[in-house]
């Protein structure tokens, strides 16, 4: 733990269901933690129940691994290294898009991730979403193509087929690198020449690369490995008569020359399937001297798959190959926080803590990142866990706690108190330590309360904050639960502190009308979420409402008068209008690229030149909102207003509280834009405080609103469904029935299987997975992810429109009046 650059942080991240859990095995055996012939069926990092149940991963779970490597592999290393002793730090992270936030913390205290990519469904819609976090982190990734063993046995691929087949998905993955690479890491695409992919299967415990081949054949060619690597790849043909090597695929009598990508590395494997498969006996004991593999007494008896399992995993052990590969290719911690400190430190990049970043200090002062809180053994404490960046971390001294919130020199959201203890962790266990120096993942004890779900840990006054991470999904699906007894009040609240602990991404709040609401990303991810709640964190039984989907108020049109209200004492007025802004902008907000952090006047030239809007206006935006940085903006747009500056808070205020409760069912405003015409004011200044102008800065929002044809967002999700070609009609009646689009339907080549993509609002998608599976016979695995807000068909204003049924019902759960207030309400007539 002491030598940086002998260090690997790495997480695997993939698609649901394509092998990281398995995969894991094949290391965590090699390390002599779990006995070789568990690996692939034991997934030693699924620790919780549920997750031995459903087969698939929850939560992100880590564990250190120790590992010698051969003294000649240490040659090809091309960073700084000081012996052949490693020491691995992996985070298994699952596949499925409702925990992908689970991912996000995962990614941000490693610097190298294995993708894992299935070679028969190839590069899927969860795959491509976790690369893209993994390269927003600067995080640099090498691919291991997953469960070639079933185009073997199952699709029954010839040798070109297959390479085609490795060639098309590696291209897929280069595509999404070269998508969304940061220049500043450089080219990290994935090449099989250069020993950054590897090919195997993970349940058999199997793989190899080509530098494993290439060391085997180099010394019978007696040329360099490297060279060797290269030619075992791409057109690239040996010709065995003349013993030659060519680029063309026939020799000069027009005989075709057979790949050397196929001829060296895949038909030693395809020899070995069928002599096994198809029980040739002789045949396979001339090949497994001819390989130098020996098979113990026992293991000879075997037959079929058993014995398979058995001679591939001597003849390529997975782990040795992933363990070259991680060692090798991905950064250590030394190399990569060189470049990450700059995405990663909110503060100056010369203080001292960004210095002690930037070098992987130990003696640096302190600086620790905790990506999110995991439950321990005891009841309602959790283990703290994160990465050090910089310094060391030890019991006994204090430490400065910032919060997520915190701002250098303040005092809000900060703690300083002294860690408990230190822990590793290890999958299923924690082991005590005494410190933990920078460039390692650890786990901290006796922290817990002063942290909600992530912060910093420092020891520097004058030490900024990492940053805040990005999550790739958004809380959609919320319910409301309560509890069946009144007295278990108390213990619900306390548990929903504790759930919001646990979950990165899950939120709780109370809402107006009092219930306790807990929203989640997905279905999935709330069902898991509320079963914890139940059963750890509040430990009382729970009634659980129907889950309610959040909707968005927008606007259609510019407003069709100008709004006017007057203040209780009618000194005041306020004229305003209320008009869309277009989606692109909206979004841009959204993802903060136009944010009201930026200087106004670097704000407005991207709004002049982007967006087509009026520089003098686009200085004039008083504020975001709601809570200052959300999609509705506030324009003044008036002409010599005498005493306007001192409203501008009040009326800020005013239009926070009208963004974050819509004038139609109190949802938030999405995509208005509130331009302030003119305001007639009191000349004394007592007649215009916050009480007479909040109240009337409210009123006339929601009379602008009510004037440009307002109307609903519903959030959509992208649905992705792998299914075979008798399926699909299943799919499409389950979609037309919920008011699914599917847009794109094609094969993947080579494989029989159809990739369908759609849209479904979320509202639809309550047991839709459940009936997709129903109606295909369990062939459909629907993965849907949020993706964008869409407009509502309709004026909720027309009665017995359907959109008047929806924000009616929408009122009455909130415990409001049923029908929308009429525009009187908030409009003064001159």
């Amino acid at each position: 733990m002491d030598k940086p650059t002998n260090i690997r942080n790495m997480s695997v991240i993939a698609h649901v269901d394509h092998g990281k859990s398995t995969l894991t095995d094949s290391l965590v055996s090699k390390a002599g933690i779990i006995a070789s012939a568990k690996a692939g069926d034991m997934r030693f990092t699924d620790t919780r129940e549920d997750e031995k149940e459903r087969g698939i991963t929850i939560k992100s779970t880590a564990i250190s691994m120790y590992f010698e490597v051969d003294k000649e592999d240490v040659g090809a290393i091309k960073q700084k290294t000081e012996g052949n002793e490693f020491l691995i730090n992996l985070i298994d992270s699952p596949g499925h898009v409702d925990f992908s936030s689970e991912v996000t913390a995962a990614l941000r205290v490693t610097d190298g991730a294995l993708v894992v990519v299935d070679c028969v469904e190839g590069v899927c819609v969860q795959t491509e979403t976790v690369l893209r976090q993994a390269l927003a982190e600067r995080i640099k990734p090498v691919v291991i193509i997953n469960k070639v063993d079933r185009a073997l046995l199952e699709l029954q691929v010839d040798k070109e087929e297959l390479y085609q087949s490795f060639r098309r998905t590696i291209e897929n993955v280069n595509v999404i690198i070269s998508t969304y690479h940061d220049v500043a890491l450089g080219d990290v695409q994935v090449y099989p020449e250069k020993g950054t992919i590897a090919f195997g299967s993970g349940l058999h415990g199997w793989a190899f690369t080509l530098r494993q081949f290439a060391g085997r054949y180099a010394k019978k060619f007696g040329v360099d490995k490297e060279k060797m690597m290269a030619k075992l790849w791409g057109d690239n043909y040996f010709n065995p008569h003349t013993k030659k090597w060519t680029t063309k695929s026939a020799d000069a009598d027009g005989k075709q020359l057979e790949r050397a990508f196929n001829m060296f590395v895949l038909d030693p494997i395809f020899k070995i399937f069928d002599a096994v498969m198809n029980f040739k006996k002789d045949l396979v004991t001339t090949m497994l001297d001819k390989l130098e593999v020996k098979l113990a007494q026992d293991e000879r008896d075997l037959e079929g798959k058993a014995l398979l399992k058995v001679v591939m995993r001597k003849f390529l052990p997975a782990g040795d190959s992933l363990l070259e590969m991680i060692v090798i290719n991905l950064p250590s911690p030394a190399t990569a926080q060189r470049y990450r400190v700059e995405t990663l430190y909110e503060g100056p990049m010369d203080d001292e803590t960004a210095i002690g970043i930037r070098d992987c200090n130990p003696n640096a002062p302190l600086c620790l990142y905790v990506s999110k809180m995991v439950p321990t053994s005891d009841k309602g404490r959790f283990y703290a866990f994160g990465r050090v960046f910089s310094g060391t971390v030890r019991a006994g001294p204090k430490v400065r706690i910032q919060g997520p919130n915190y701002v250098p020199g303040k005092k809000d959201d900060l703690f300083i108190k002294s860690i408990q203890r230190t822990i590793l962790m290890m999958g299923r266990y924690v082991e005590p330590i005494e410190d933990c120096p920078a460039g390692n993942i650890v786990g901290l004890v006796g922290i817990d309360q002063f942290l909600l779900k992530s912060g910093t840990l420092t020891t520097s006054e004058t030490a900024h904050n990492m940053k805040v991470m990005k999550f790739s999904v958004s809380p959609v699906v919320q319910v409301a639960v309560d509890v069946k007894n009144a007295a278990d009040l108390p213990k619900l609240v306390e548990g929903l502190k504790r759930l919001s602990k646990s979950d990165p991404c899950v939120q709780a709040w109370i809402n107006e009308s009092g219930e306790h609401i807990v929203a989640g990303a997905g279905e999935l991810h709330l069902e898991i979420c509320l079963k914890d709640l139940q059963e750890d964190h509040a430990g009382v039984p729970l009634k659980i409402s129907d889950p309610v989907v959040p909707y968005r108020e927008t606007v259609k049109a510019e407003s069709s008068i100008v709004a006017l209200s007057k203040s209780q004492n009618k000194h005041n007025r306020l004229y305003v209008k209320a008009m869309p802004i277009d989606e692109e902008l909206t979004l841009a907000i959204e993802s903060g690229k136009v944010n009201s952090r930026d200087d106004y006047k670097i704000r407005a030239r991207l709004l002049a030149d982007e967006f087509g809007w009026d520089v003098t206006d686009a200085r004039k935006i008083w504020c975001f909102g709601p809570d200052t940085t959300g999609p509705n903006l506030l324009v003044d747009v008036t002409k010599g207003v005498q005493y306007l500056n001192e409203i501008k808070d009040s009326c800020v205020a005013a239009f926070q509280w009208a963004t974050k409760e819509g004038v139609l069912c109190e949802e938030n405003m999405r995509g208005v834009r509130f331009n302030i015409l003119d305001v007639t004011l009191h000349t004394d200044a007592i007649h215009r405080g916050g009480g007479q102008i909040i109240p009337t800065c409210r009123r006339v929002c929601y009379a602008a609103c009510l004037l440009a044809s307002p109307t609903l967002q519903e959030p959509v999700y992208l649905v992705e469904i792998q299914c075979p070609e008798n399926a699909i009609g299943g799919i499409y009646s389950v979609l037309n029935k919920r008011r699914g689009q599917v847009f794109s339907e094609e094969q993947r080549p080579g494989t029989p299987m159809f990739t369908v993509k759609a849209y479904l609002p979320v509202n639809e998608s309550f047991g839709f997975n459940g009936e997709l599976r129903a109606a295909t016979g369990g062939q459909a695995f629907p993965q849907s992810v949020f993706d964008h807000w869409e407009l509502l068909n309709g004026s909720p204003l027309e009665k017995g429109s359907k959109l008047e049924d929806l924000v009616v019902s929408i009122r009455t759960r909130k415990g409001l009046k049923p029908e929308i207030p009429p525009l009187d309400t908030y409009y003064d007539k001159l």
